[in-house]
């Protein structure tokens, strides 16, 4: 089964996401948790959680994910900052439990100048404070384009963090296709290249959800422009072969693409009639 779809506004709860998400034929969501540039998150209505778990299970809906605020840097050189990341995260991941099962996903971070190793401290440093024997979510790294001083623009920086955090079985990766082929991994010439390469340096089992996004600017430029599906750089034939490939079966793809919801809807019925697996 093709798990695939888009991000829509949280604003008005889960069940009216869900609804947005099969009005489109999608059967999954990526939501950010709180206002993306931070903030206080809104108050979780039980009964609408409620109702939405019911409907998933209806409705056949694969997990879904939820997306930590752009301003959330664990890596920070400010200790103002790496404060507000770690009690943030806390609260999402509390948060979370009330939709079990699913997944958080969060940007690993700048280090501003710092330096990787400490940067990767910190990140690892408050990972091993929030997640919890008990939790149900799998939090998810982000693979970056590498701009400025980002962290997770190569595999074996991901692959560092997961190695530092304790609870490394509540840990996964998220795949940005924009994000890897402006980092340097070539996808459209060697996709089962860069697949073996993941593999072998983290492993696919850690794989848990794709971005899927065109890019507005060629290979390596390091600078993260997302573009609708089939008008950058990566092109309609390269997204099709990754819903086809037998290695990324399930796993949920969401969109990122600079649309609104019917631009989405075409996007996901280009790449449903595209699916052959």
């Amino acid at each position: 089964m093709l798990n695939i779809g888009c991000h829509l506004s949280a604003a008005k709860g889960y069940m009216n996401m869900g609804k947005e998400a099969k009005s489109i034929d999608a059967n999954t969501f990526q939501f950010f948790t709180r206002n993306p540039r931070g903030g206080k998150a809104k108050a979780i209505d039980e009964q609408d959680v409620k109702s939405f778990l019911e409907f998933m299970k209806e409705n056949n809906f694969s997990q879904i994910l939820a997306h930590a605020p752009y301003t959330l840097n664990a890596c920070s050189n400010k200790e103002e900052t790496r404060e507000f990341a770690l009690n943030t995260m806390a609260d999402d991941l509390r948060r979370m439990e009330y939709t079990p099962n699913q997944l958080y996903n969060f940007h690993p971070g700048s280090h501003v100048g710092q330096g990787v190793e400490i940067g990767i401290d910190f990140i690892v440093k408050q990972l091993n404070t929030v997640l919890t024997p008990d939790m149900t979510t799998t939090v998810l790294l982000e693979t970056m384009a590498g701009k400025g001083t980002e962290i997770g623009r190569s595999f074996e920086e991901l692959k560092e963090i997961l190695d530092g955090v304790k609870l490394d079985n509540k840990m996964g990766v998220c795949m940005d296709t924009c994000h890897i082929y402006d980092g340097g991994y070539d996808i459209v010439n060697d996709l089962d290249g860069v697949l073996d390469e993941f593999d072998r340096i983290i492993g696919l089992d850690r794989l848990k959800a794709i971005h899927m996004n065109d890019s507005k600017n060629p290979f390596a430029s390091h600078k993260d422009r997302h573009e609708k599906i089939g008008e950058g750089s990566i092109g309609f034939d390269t997204m099709v072969k990754i819903i086809n490939h037998p290695k990324l079966q399930g796993i949920p793809i969401l969109l990122e693409t600079p649309n609104e919801l019917d631009g989405y809807k075409k996007e996901i019925q280009m790449l449903r009639k595209s699916y052959t697996m």
